[in-house]
This record gives C-alpha cells, structure tokens and sequence, in this order.
C-alpha cells in the first residue's frame, strides 16, 4: 500500500462484523480496504459455536435479519467451499415447565412466519439418536440454524473477498486515526476515503472512545471447549441445547411461562445464573463437538478462565447427550462487545465515518443481514 492512496470504502476490523460489511460494499461495486491490526482475525468471530441462529432472535426486525443473513451465509459458503450444515436445532426439555415454554412459542410463532415445531420423543431420536430418553419430555424443532467452522469460514471469506471482490487487506496493519473522509495508519499512510466503518468489536479504547462512553456499552467474557474429532460414524446432527437456552435468548421472552421457569433455574441452578451460563453443543466439518458457553459481563476481566465453569459445562452436556468421547481437545475464552437495552450500535461519527458494533452474541447470525440494511441507507453515494 503506497503512502498516499484513496478508496470508496475503508472498514476497520476483518471479524464477521467487518467482512460482512465489506461484501456488501463490493457487491455493489465500491473499492474496498479493510484494515486489521493482527496478523489475521482472532477474536471472537473465531471463538464461537460457529452457529447461525435464527431461533434466538426475537420475531420482527431482528429474525428477518437473521433469515437474510441465513440466506447470504449459504450463497457465500457455495462460493468459499467452507463447511456449512443445515442441520437446524433442537432444544431439549426434561421438565415440564421448559416443555411449556416450548408450547408458547410455538404458538406465537404460527403467525411469525417460523417454521418451529414440537417434537415427540420418537421424533426427536430419528433426528439425533444420541438424546438421552431418561427424563425427556419432548423438544423445539427449529430448521433453520446452521453450523460452520468460524476458524475455517473466517479465512475462507476473506479470501473470496480478494479473489472475486478485489478486496485488499491490509492485516498487521494499525490505524491509529480516522478523519472525516480519511483513514490514518500508524506507519504513516494516509488512504482518502467516501466512507470509513469501523467495526472493531471489543476494542472500545482505540477509536472513538468518547463516542462509545455516550451509550450502555458493556463485554461479555465466555468460557466455552472443543472436544476431540468424534469416530467418522458419529453424527450429532442438529444443534442440540438444554432448557437453560429458553432464558437465555429474547425469542422467549414473550412466553408467559418464562419468568417462572427463571424462577426455577434461579433456585436449583445458581452457579449457572451467577454465570450466564446456557448449554448449547454442535458439530463441525472436523467432527469435533464444541460446548459452552457462559457470560460474565465488564469492561475488564481476569484473564484465566474458570474450571468450575468448564466442569459445569461438561456434565450438564453428560446429562442429555451420549458422546462417543467428551475428551476435550481445547478450552479458551472469548470477549464479545455488547450494548445493554439495544441489539447493536449504529453511530454516525459524521458523514463519512461510521461505527458498527456490539451486535452482542449474534454477530455470526446477524452481521450480513445487517450489512446489507447498512449499504442501503449509508452508502448511497
């Protein structure tokens, strides 16, 4: 990159937030420079289930988005060759007051336009035979969740968008400053551009601080564990979660039964509440079962992770599901940024310079419906 340069549209951060927002760009036919202070994406795009989740979000707006973004997943997949299962998900109930919860959405989303469903205890061993029946009540069917490998799907789609977009990259690469319409790099280069969008995900210090502080911005830290590649035979198939999951999402929260079922949790589990923990499993192209996760929310947190928490984990996922093997391969922590009371922060610095970010934890399932609904209404120069 020469010292001096110019190009329609500069995006800070190569996480999902920040690549969607570059391929909505190029598709439409701007020049694209996206800028990345690491050597390559290592934060929380690359630290999660890799699942695309249409069932957490509320209906709406925000499911729509999701949908979208389901939509452009696949199509990018079938350009990148990254791994992509449409397996959809099941959310498993072993106690009555979870399986009414189940029951109240399933009403309400007869006229959402989901596809959500009860399931029996047959149906739900035809579809993933390795549920555990002692206990099992019934389940929530949703077809529309997907799984990728975020470290596979990462790498893959920043190199679609070199080689079919013309995106350039600039990894290893610090900007130090951002101006009205221009970008400015710790080595000194100076890039000209229409519109720069920042999208640096947990980091809240480095540009536009004060911008950040005017709105109830928060991180949350989570725990979560990969276990090693499972027998070739071995096929969990959907998405498997427990009950913990209806209090964790806001899809629920217009089940009238929700609050007792907090309630419940509250009382039996309370290492589980004081740890935002809810219990969610998925397999990837490798065979390997990822597990999780839990939420501890601040701008600052201790740096080692929480055995307990892992221990919790790894037991809850014993008491539904039989693994060929639950040893775990890897365990590792994620900081994902947040904004309380909102679903993401869209701040326009001034016309040429926007913020995107804090999509919280559905950064995978929202990003590219949201950069689509970005490009219509700030890139229309």
């Amino acid at each position: 990159m020469s010292k001096n340069c110019k190009t329609d549209i500069a995006i800070i951060g190569a996480g999902i937030v920040g690549l969607a927002h570059a391929l909505s760009a190029a598709k439409r036919g701007f020049s694209v420079k996206v800028f990345e202070r690491e050597e390559k994406a290592i934060g929380a795009s690359i630290r999660n289930f890799g699942m695309i989740w249409p069932i957490g979000q509320p209906f709406g707006k925000l499911y729509s988005r999701a949908l979208n973004s389901r939509k452009i997943w696949i199509e990018t997949a079938q350009s990148s060759d990254f791994f992509l299962d449409q397996v959809g998900s099941i959310i498993l109930a072993y106690k009555e007051d979870e399986y009414q919860v189940m029951k109240e959405y399933c009403d309400l989303s007869k006229f959402k336009n989901s596809s959500a469903e009860l399931l029996s205890i047959k149906q739900i061993f035809n579809l993933s035979p390795y549920v555990l029946s002692k206990g099992l009540i019934g389940g929530l069917w949703s077809p529309t969740e997907m799984i990728v490998d975020p470290r596979e799907a990462i790498k893959k789609i920043t190199i679609l968008l070199k080689n079919k977009y013309g995106v350039e990259f600039n990894f290893g690469t610090t900007v130090s400053s951002v101006e009205p319409n221009l970008v400015v790099t710790s080595d000194g280069n100076k890039i000209n551009t229409k519109k720069s969008i920042i999208c640096s995900g947990a980091d809240f210090e480095s540009l536009f601080p004060q911008e950040y502080k005017k709105f109830h911005t928060t991180k949350s830290k989570l725990q979560m564990l990969r276990t090693i590649s499972q027998p070739k035979n071995f096929k969990l198939g959907p998405a498997l979660c427990s009950g913990f999951t209806l209090t964790h999402y806001d899809s629920f929260a217009e089940c009238s039964s929700i609050n007792s079922l907090k309630d419940r949790y509250k009382k039996e589990f309370p290492f589980a509440i004081e740890n935002g923990i809810h219990i969610m499993i998925s397999q990837n192209g490798l065979g390997e079962i990822i597990l999780g996760d839990s939420h501890e929310y601040g701008l600052t947190f201790d740096p080692f992770n929480n055995e307990e928490i892992n221990k919790f984990i790894v037991d809850q996922v014993k008491s539904f599901i039989s693994l060929p093997s639950i040893e775990i391969a890897s365990r590792w922590n994620g900081i994902y940024p947040k904004l309380i009371g909102g679903t993401e922060l869209i701040k326009e610095v001034d016309d040429s310079i926007l913020i995107v970010n804090c999509l919280g934890g559905a950064g995978m399932t929202q990003s590219f419906g949201l950069a689509e609904e970005i490009a219509e209404e700030y890139l229309n120069f």
